[in-house]
């Protein structure tokens, strides 16, 4: 589907979608490794494998060690190092995968790539309706892309998206309340769907994103993981003194 604005060589920008009446769009492990395979496999110009119908059914672990470490076209270097044929659709910069919808931090290195890159990975809902079966759209309507201006922006759109698994312990997250950071930011070392651990010294999924622009922003992972707890211990900070106010 295309993007509702025109985007730019070399701009940035926070895409988003979510399921239809936000209902779920992953229903169990196996629903996010597929979907994480997809922005590996199909952020290349010259795609062709559909591994959303044809990929044999694997285990969950298999599932998500990106590049199934051997899949035709894409063959591994004598120190098991995943020998990166493509010819990339986009920069993909960060993701995180919820329940029922999920964040990119894009950056547009073609014309349209976007836009080709988005509309490749829509063919997860005939995944999806084929494992549920169940007809019809899966997602909302088109994604969401906004464009980030500036280094403040990009901050904080960093840190939103690492930080948006904290919604599923701590429900007020959005109001800039969380009631206990040590829980949220242990929740975030336990979630797996997105590329906060690729960012902290912990490779999950390394090769599905362009990781050099946010670990030179912030000096390295040590501090990209410093950024993040600061936010969490931010809106617990907030909390604690709507709480105060209060009383």
């Amino acid at each position: 589907m295309p993007a509702r604005i025109p985007m730019q060589i070399g701009a940035i920008y926070h895409v988003i979608n979510r399921g239809v009446e936000k209902r779920k769009i992953f229903m169990k492990p196996q629903d996010y490794s597929r979907f994480i395979l997809g922005l590996y496999f199909f952020n290349d110009k010259n795609a062709k494998a559909d591994i959303w119908t044809n990929l044999r059914s694997r285990r969950d672990k298999t599932l998500a060690v990106i590049g199934s470490r051997g899949y035709p076209g894409y063959p591994l270097a004598g120190d098991d190092t995943l020998i990166d044929k493509r010819e990339r659709l986009v920069d993909l910069l960060a993701f995180a995968l919820m329940p029922n919808h999920f964040h990119f931090i894009i950056r547009e290195i073609k014309e349209g790539g976007t836009s080709s890159f988005m509309q490749k990975m829509c063919g997860y809902v005939r995944y999806f309706n084929q494992q549920y079966d169940r007809v019809g759209p899966l997602f909302q309507g088109r994604y969401k892309a906004v464009e980030i201006k500036d280094e403040g922006q990009l901050r904080t759109t960093f840190v939103y998206v690492h930080t948006n698994p904290v919604e599923l312990k701590e429900p007020e997250w959005k109001d800039l309340k969380v009631k206990n950071a040590k829980n949220a930011i242990n929740w975030l070392g336990h979630y797996r769907w997105s590329s906060y651990h690729d960012y902290v010294g912990n490779p999950t999924f390394p090769d599905v994103t362009q990781r050099d622009s946010f670990l030179k922003l912030y000096g390295g992972e040590k501090e990209c993981r410093q950024a993040i707890d600061d936010w969490v211990l931010f809106k617990a900070e907030n909390a604690q003194f709507d709480s105060r106010i209060s009383e």
